[in-house]
């Protein structure tokens, strides 16, 4: 990892190192939209012939029901997605919030009520393995927002089968179709709608870069379907002072390079941290790793800023805007404080990025590519409509009725002036 010191660097060298590698959306998008555009017009039939063409696999039947479908799990695997689903279960279920209820003034009623959105395609990536944690995490929220409609799009295994583990969270959170396709074809089945899969009003999810592309076009077409968010590759930034231990970093380090050769890896540390040590445990944990190539890749594409202070580490992540942040220095928990822009904060040494991944609660859907800066993480909330509401008595009538009148006098729309005169006219004559 190149090395760099935080107060040697300019504004623009800073803004340089905060910058994600480039994608090529345009070129991206040429190749998707064909893809779209075929899903749109022929459905299953062009969904089964991307697949084959690009997996390697004809996907028949296309969709199943994982209520019809039998699964085996070992019992320490099934122990394991039940524990992981009771947790992610009470976090989310506690982010619900009331109607919210307000009386502006005597007799002008403001109110806010929060509806599920009832029709929501997740989409579960497959690449190297499948992925059971992200099914958790975007189905349990699906689950506990009472959606009626959920539908999952995964690549199917080489056996053209779904894996078990899948099925599983499938069956839990009563999903109605399990599509077996993954890329561009499977999204844009969802958005639009097939013959055998149903359409969706929202996507949510994490992919590749002709996932994202198909997601972020869709999002601004006729398919009238929304997302989740653009996200780039995975990436972590960490913090750490001369308290850290050094087999803690670069395991956290590891854990997130191996997810892909373009992740991205940020460690900040204070001057007096041991990193001699720490490039001594990331390589010595890094030749142990069945993925080491996809690690090493990410890593030879990261850096390490050393800093003065926790203070100015902050600073730096804060303008980095990570997906994934780790505090592990001594003042972790006042440091937390001080975050501005990140998708998820792990604070203290005992907290590893991979029990948020997985297991404690918090949703792992989280903005990349510096969209923390604007983007939330997936919650209750992502799979919830609000719609306001409001009542005006008589009494309200009269108390706000002539504001609205000279309000819609000063716009020139008369017809909007005349429905509140009408009403007071006609108080008036009682």
């Amino acid at each position: 990892m190149k090395r760099y010191t935080y107060n040697s660097l300019s504004t623009e060298e800073i803004e340089a190192l905060c910058r994600r590698p480039k994608m090529d959306f345009a070129s991206v998008f040429s190749q998707v939209q064909p893809i779209l555009d075929d899903v749109e017009t022929d459905g299953d039939k062009a969904i089964q012939e991307y697949t084959k063409k690009f997996d390697g696999i004809n996907p028949d039947p296309l969709v199943v029901n994982p209520a019809e479908m039998t699964v085996n799990l070992e019992p320490n695997v099934q122990e394991a997605i039940d524990r992981a689903i009771n947790n992610i279960f009470k976090f989310h279920r506690e982010q619900f919030s009331g109607t919210l209820e307000v009386e502006t003034m005597k007799g002008v009623i403001c109110s806010r009520v929060a509806k599920p959105i009832e029709r929501v395609g997740l989409y579960i990536p497959g690449g190297t393995a499948p992925l059971p944690s992200t099914t958790m995490m975007l189905g349990i929220p699906a689950l506990v927002a009472g959606c009626k409609t959920i539908v999952i799009a995964t690549p199917p295994s080489k056996d053209n089968t779904v894996p078990d583990s899948i099925l599983y969270i499938a069956k839990k959170i009563g999903a109605a179709a399990v599509v077996k396709s993954g890329g561009a074809q499977a999204i844009a089945g969802m958005a639009y709608g097939t013959e055998s899969i149903p359409k969706v009003d929202k996507i949510f999810g994490p992919g590749n870069q002709y996932v994202t592309a198909a997601k972020m076009i869709l999002q601004n077409s006729e398919a009238m379907v929304s997302i989740d968010m653009p996200a780039g590759p995975s990436e972590v930034l960490i913090i750490a002072d001369e308290t850290a231990d050094p087999e803690f970093i670069a395991a956290d380090l590891l854990s997130q390079a191996e997810h892909g050769s373009d992740s991205q890896v940020v460690l900040v540390v204070t001057e007096n941290a041991d990193l001699d040590a720490i490039d001594s445990e990331v390589h010595k944990q890094l030749d142990k790793l069945p993925r080491k190539q996809f690690a090493k890749d990410a890593l030879e594409q990261s850096f390490t800023v050393v800093v003065e202070s926790t203070e100015q580490a902050m600073e730096f992540s804060n303008e980095y805007a990570p997906e994934h942040l780790i505090i592990n220095t001594k003042d972790a928990d006042e440091l937390a404080r001080n975050v501005n822009n990140a998708g998820s904060v792990f604070i203290g040494p005992w907290t590893a990025e991979s029990m948020g991944d997985y297991a404690s609660g918090t949703n792992h859907t989280l903005p990349t590519y510096g969209y923390a800066r604007m983007y939330s993480g997936v919650s209750l909330h992502s799979f919830q409509k609000f719609i306001t509401m409001q009542k005006i008595s008589k009494e309200g009538l009269k108390n706000l009725g002539p504001t609205v009148e000279t309000l819609a006098d000063i716009e020139g729309l008369d017809a909007h002036k005349n429905a509140v005169t009408l009403r007071l006219n006609k108080l008036k004559k009682r």
